[in-house]
């Protein structure tokens, strides 16, 4: 085997003076910069019937669900739950880390259910047109998480694994348990691992835009591209999860394999195949042509 890549990439993009801005919040940025780009893209070609104001608001409410359902999910499923009695202050620490894809997803389809309702839109014409912003930022996370060199995947040795010098505890470990990756471990320093986070980069990200892009491109019945981002995100996590790393703290739930990441990918595989159901009994819905009075700008 070759000499792996090893990830050693600086997080720190550049410096403003004392201020340091890291990659990671870089790839937060691009993803609501990109998202906010399409969502106008496609409200002026009819997609939906509000004013760039009322897109705006959307925007601005998604972001805060994003936020604060990523975070209020993570320390409560992902961190020991006493912080809640011992260090309530922890939860507005998001500095330390800790974002949740699913409590995001929570908040988001919060906030497009309060903006719905406020703005006379069905809440699935919300979602659907929501959805296909979505994994811009779920891809570009991805790839911050790749450059912090931290969710690694397991030790694989695969011709494109990679070293992850971040996971040099962890790879000291599984090589006292598993002897055959010993050698590994002595020649290269660090374990050969599959680099997870590409893999969700290219299904959660580049997959799954091209394929609700495309699709909302067309007219299309109520609740489909919803339901195909459900169903296709739940089946890529599930997967991806066999070869991921499971967060320390909480290691596998029974099996030796079943993750927390999987059991909450599961409810999204059943809600996506029941709105495909539901979408082929659905109005087909069309761009819209007319200027809407009060509601276009």
């Amino acid at each position: 085997m070759t000499q792996p890549y090893t990830v050693a990439i600086n997080p720190v993009a550049f410096h403003l003076g004392p201020v340091q801005v890291h990659w990671y919040g870089l790839m937060y940025l691009g993803g609501f910069l990109g998202a906010w780009a399409l969502a106008e893209y496609r409200r002026r070609r009819g997609r939906l019937p509000v004013s760039k104001d009322a897109l705006g608001d959307l925007a601005f409410y998604v972001m805060m669900g994003v936020i604060v359902g990523g975070r209020i999910w993570y320390m409560l499923f992902y961190s020991d739950i006493r912080w809640i009695w011992t260090d309530p202050l922890a939860l507005f620490r998001v500095w330390d880390g800790g974002m949740s894809f699913h409590g995001g997803l929570l908040g988001v389809l919060t906030a497009g259910l309060w903006w719905s309702r406020r703005n006379g839109m069905h809440f699935f014409d919300t979602v659907d047109f929501v959805a296909p912003m979505v994994p811009i930022g779920l891809g570009l996370g991805r790839l911050g998480n790749f450059i912090n060199g931290e969710l690694w995947g397991k030790p694989g040795d695969v011709p494109w694994a990679m070293l992850f010098p971040n996971a040099h505890a962890a790879d000291v470990d599984w090589a006292a348990t598993h002897p055959q990756w010993q050698a590994a471990l002595a020649q290269y320093g660090a374990l050969p691992r599959h680099p997870s986070q590409l893999y969700e980069m290219l299904l959660e990200g580049v997959v799954m835009f091209t394929v609700l892009f495309l699709v909302s491109l067309k007219p299309k019945p109520r609740y489909l591209v919803s339901g195909l981002f459900g169903l296709m995100y739940g089946c890529f996590r599930f997967g991806v999860e066999f070869v991921r790393v499971p967060d320390p703290q909480l290691g596998y739930l029974a099996w030796g394999w079943l993750t927390m990441g999987q059991i909450q990918s599961l409810p999204l595989v059943v809600v996506g195949v029941i709105l495909l159901v539901m979408a082929r009994k659905a109005p087909t819905l069309r761009p819209y042509t007319v200027s809407m009075p009060g509601k276009e700008s």
